[in-house]
């Protein structure tokens, strides 16, 4: 008789981010994340009070995994390495980044909301410190870092709307290139 693996928070967040990623915040349900994991709701309301808490953890599980991670493994990088490195980073996973996709199309909702609003600003403020680092005015750092911010996230929703036709795999390096010397010339 095999034994079952204990889950944790971290497996029920991350069953959320699926869920999130495939059907947007109203995916994150209790019963059906339990049968992808294999496991019952009592497991759930061990580790939550509630579908809030679920949602509340699952968007600081995103948060640190697709933020506050990428910017500490950058941050590792040389200052002139850096953006280089985030570009490369992001780009080769916006493309296939349904999570954040899921949570802009919810970004009215109360709880999501101030996440991205969080979120939207950590980015920002990497970016502009990245080319500070390379010798732009503040003023000027922080509208590339802008100008770079929006090209992910308009990469992003062309690329779903296009079928991940508009960028194909072959041309990514060539559009980061152009990206970096439009914003770093």
């Amino acid at each position: 008789m095999a034994t079952r693996k204990r889950l944790g928070r971290t497996d029920w967040t991350d069953a959320a981010l699926e869920a999130l990623a495939e059907g947007g915040l109203a995916a994150i349900a209790v019963e059906p994340i339990a049968a992808r994991l294999n496991t019952t709701k009592g497991s759930f309301y061990w580790h939550f009070a509630n579908r809030d808490a679920l949602v509340a953890a699952t968007l600081e599980r995103w948060v640190d995994v697709h933020t506050e991670a990428v910017i500490r493994e950058v941050g590792k990088a040389p200052p002139a390495d850096r953006l280089d490195r985030l570009f490369a980073t992001v780009f080769s996973h916006a493309l296939e980044n349904r999570v954040d996709l899921a949570l802009l199309a919810d970004a009215d909702d109360p709880m999501v909301a101030p996440v991205l609003a969080l979120v939207t600003e950590r980015r920002v403020a990497f970016i502009t410190e990245c080319l500070l680092e390379l010798g732009f005015t503040k003023q000027q750092a922080r509208h590339r870092a802008v100008l770079a911010y929006t090209a992910y996230i308009g990469l992003v929703h062309a690329q779903r709307a296009s079928g991940g036709k508009l960028l194909p795999v072959a041309a990514r390096a060539g559009y980061l290139d152009f990206l970096k010397q439009a914003l770093t010339p």
